[in-house]
């Protein structure tokens, strides 16, 4: 990961005044901002302030919660803006919040600095600057993103992250994957593996660094790898026959949650591996199958799917196995459930029906919603707000009704602001990192 010095220059008037955002329900009327190229003295740092006034925008235009204003109602220019917002020039034009900024050249790194300021309550409200290399903008664009939405809106942000997922490619019957990681913007996408052999449900460490994930490097043998993203150094964790889903980080990344099938047993059950220690504590213990674990935030419990009663609920249980309880109520099998960052949810995959859902509850199963539904559609994932879900989704085909390729899909918590993700293959199984900084 590159660095970015952060340098807070200017910074006032921090009471709280944040958007007023409902989650389960309705939409949110999107908040107009206005976003100025940033100035330069130097003409070769032009493109450079667009390209970052570009990104930032696009940035907070796919949030849902704001709009940009038209760069060509503009009526103060960029110079006179550096000395002084003319407030009332932005009043006329409706926007609630204005973002000017500069570029400066220093030795071999560029300087960027930024001032958010209320429009109506004419006086800045935020204002940061960061010293870092020039290839290294498109970063600073979404921290200065997560900056802005998180001063308006009162939430953390979400731009600086990365995506990771399964490429697909070829037949269904004889599909290549392979691990594919891009920013969240779909930008600097790159192929971590070849696709010489199957990998399946990647998911990051708490620090964004690492990825585990599991692989049939030989058929019927399953592997849960760990991948050093920055080095492309793999480590393998162990051989564990019949597993049925991949592992995931503790919140401190020093163990994984995973389920699979020793042959002592012969059901699948939920174990805890210890990563420095290779010892593994078994969780759950049932004559049915457990599977799909997930940490809460403070990694004292794990939410999981079993078949217990019959048919696929969730459960909760703490980490030595105590205190089980099951939270879904409703009708339909539930899969693959994901404890929310904030603590509060927990996403999960529904069937009912014949149709599949993408839903949410609170951690004791109520207030149960489906906020996505398709002919497949599976695997949520949480932005590291807890605000959005991103998931794969496989439309039916006209021609004999079975599924197609498969898409990424992004979606709000109140079901509106579904957006599609640009992959260059197929793509499945998407997981959201932390924030990088």
């Amino acid at each position: 990961m590159k660095y970015i010095s952060i340098i807070l220059f200017y910074l006032i008037s921090l009471n709280a005044y944040a958007l007023e955002l409902t989650l389960s329900q309705g939409t949110v009327k999107p908040t107009p901002i206005a976003i100025t190229n940033l100035l330069t003295t130097d003409s070769s740092l032009n493109n450079l302030g667009e390209n970052i006034s570009s990104v930032v925008s696009d940035n907070l235009e796919r949030s849902g919660l704001f709009i940009s204003i038209d760069k060509k109602a503009f009526i103060q220019s960029n110079e006179s803006l550096s000395n002084q917002p003319r407030f009332e020039d932005w009043k006329v034009l409706k926007a609630q919040h204005l973002l000017a900024g500069k570029i400066e050249t220093n030795e071999n790194k560029i300087s960027i600095e930024f001032r958010l300021y209320d429009v109506f309550a004419q006086k800045q409200i935020i204002g940061k600057k960061y010293e870092t290399s020039k290839n290294n903008w498109r970063r600073v664009a979404h921290i200065i993103s997560d900056a802005i939405f998180q001063r308006i809106t009162g939430e953390g942000g979400f731009f600086d992250t990365r995506i990771v997922y399964v490429a697909e490619t070829g037949p269904k019957d004889n599909r290549q994957k392979r691990l594919a990681i891009m920013d969240q913007d779909q930008a600097n996408h790159r192929f971590l593996t070849d696709g010489s052999y199957l990998v399946l449900t990647p998911r990051f460490s708490p620090n964004s660094q690492k990825i585990t994930y599991m692989s049939y490097v030989k058929r019927n043998s399953p592997r849960v790898f760990i991948f050093d993203i920055e080095t492309g150094q793999q480590e393998i964790v162990g051989e564990f026959p019949g597993m049925t889903f991949a592992p995931r980080f503790s919140p401190d990344g020093s163990k994984i949650v995973m389920s699979y099938s020793d042959p002592d047993v012969g059901n699948s059950e939920i174990y805890i591996l210890d990563l420095q220690t290779r010892a593994s504590n078994r969780v759950t213990n049932n004559s049915s199958i457990d599977v799909s674990g997930s940490f809460s935030p403070d990694g004292k419990q794990i939410v999981f799917n079993s078949d217990r009663t019959g048919r696929r609920h969730l459960y909760i249980i703490k980490t030595n196995g105590k205190d089980l309880k099951r939270i879904s109520r409703e009708a339909g099998s539930y899969y693959t459930p994901v404890w929310s960052p904030r603590g509060d949810m927990i996403a999960f995959t529904k069937q009912e029906a014949g149709q599949f859902y993408i839903g949410v509850m609170e951690i004791d199963g109520s207030y149960e919603r489906m906020i996505a539904k398709s002919f497949h559609v599976e695997g949520p994932t949480w932005s590291p707000n807890g605000r959005y879900l991103m998931y794969f989704k496989e439309e039916r085909t006209a021609s004999d009704g079975s599924g197609g390729e498969s898409s990424l899909y992004s979606i709000d918590l109140t079901g509106y602001n579904e957006r599609k993700i640009i992959t260059p293959l197929g793509a499945s199984d998407p997981a959201w990192s932390p924030l990088m900084h």
